[in-house]
């Protein structure tokens, strides 16, 4: 059976924002346009940026209960802390799944070095949220250096996949999730074209951020957009035609939607109001542990 390609919904361009100590960032959602897109919450693009010597930003001691964050760097080091006692260093490459769960307090800033000799920063930050079962599971963190993410190629060469989440071009990812999650970082050269076969259940959407390509046969999606697809069909088909002046560069994101209630507040997401104010009850008294 031929595969059936999934049209795109519609087309949303990211804003630019300050996070944390006041890093950069280009933001496809939250926005005013789309509050979140059913399981994701949250995806920034730190960068790209040349930072001069201290002048890296990152962001301090802050809590979160609830969800999880996915850090996934290009260029660049940060470093990491937290509450539970856990330490590391993520450089280019690299990904860091961490579930926040119970409740957890991080911090996450530039390495010395970074800091230091300054030097290109670029990323995402992905907020994916927990059901309510897995609300108040023990956190815990998957940390993944660059060289075990596993990747995919095609048989001309011209399409490269990443797969940090689910499966794509023979691979499949070595991160857990909580969910049916796909997140890839593709790479399509002029000429490549990436079918990508997903879930008819599972809501899915691009974000490019270099170059431009063709979404399902027609649409074009630029640096910035948030390419949202509908749920109709079993594959996600993206070319970059012939000819092109460079590479098509996107995260490609699909999720199993929980279709729960969403209560957000800040660095929490439950499914009640009552249930983020006690969050921040538990925060506030202690319980959350605090940064050795």
């Amino acid at each position: 059976m031929s595969p059936t390609i999934r049209s795109v919904v519609t087309i949303i361009p990211s804003i630019r924002a300050r996070e944390g100590a006041g890093f950069e960032i280009r933001r496809p959602f939250p926005t005013a346009q789309i509050d979140h897109f059913d399981p994701f919450l949250l995806l920034d693009e730190m960068g790209p940026k040349h930072m001069k010597p201290g002048e890296a930003r990152g962001a301090p001691d802050h809590p979160h209960r609830g969800f999880e964050t996915v850090t996934y760097l290009l260029a660049g080091s940060f470093e990491h802390r937290d509450s539970q006692g856990n330490h590391g260093s993520l450089i280019a490459g690299d990904v860091q799944w961490m579930t926040a769960g119970s409740g957890v307090i991080h911090s996450e800033m530039p390495s010395a070095e970074m800091m230091a000799g300054g030097g290109l920063m670029h990323g995402f930050q992905l907020w994916v949220n927990l059901p309510a079962r897995d609300k108040m599971m023990k956190p815990r963190y998957q940390d993944v250096p660059g060289e075990n993410i596993p990747l995919g190629s095609s048989s001309d060469n011209k399409v490269q996949v990443r797969v940090i989440a689910g499966e794509s071009l023979g691979q499949r990812a070595v991160i857990d999730t909580r969910t049916p999650i796909t997140y890839l970082h593709v790479r399509i050269a002029p000429g490549g074209v990436l079918e990508q076969p997903l879930p008819v259940e599972q809501n899915a959407f691009a974000y490019v951020f270099s170059g431009a390509g063709l979404f399902s046969g027609s649409l074009v999606g630029n640096d910035g957009d948030m390419v949202v697809f509908e749920t109709k069909g079993d594959t996600v088909r993206v070319e970059n035609p012939e000819g092109s002046a460079g590479v098509l560069e996107f995260l490609l994101l699909a999720g199993q939607p929980l279709n729960e209630p969403v209560a957000r507040s800040g660095p929490f997401v439950m499914n009640t109001r009552k249930e983020v104010f006690q969050a921040y009850a538990d925060y506030q008294s202690g319980q959350f542990g605090k940064i050795g």
